[in-house]
């Protein structure tokens, strides 16, 4: 991945932008990566794969999984008491 300023954005933006399309391009500010430039076909190929988790509750979670979790629950709990 190429690395290039602010400045160096400000300055160079069309050859940067050019070379955004083709690979990711990371921004820097004070010498600290602040951003990446990529491919709209890059962007859309990464949040295509997006963290499709879902937020349940107890009462929701398959009963084998339930087991499990209480399971663990009470061996964390027993090895408190040993301690």
């Amino acid at each position: 991945m190429s690395t290039y300023s602010t400045s160096d954005l400000s300055r160079k933006s069309g050859d940067i932008i050019a070379e955004a399309l083709r690979q990711p391009v990371m921004i820097t500010q004070r010498n600290k990566p602040r951003l990446v430039l990529l491919s709209i076909e890059d962007y859309r190929r990464l949040t295509s794969r997006a963290d499709v988790r879902t937020v349940g509750t107890l009462d929701t979670m398959p009963d084998p999984l339930f087991s499990q979790v209480a399971q663990a629950v009470e061996a964390y709990e027993r090895e408190g008491d040993e301690e």
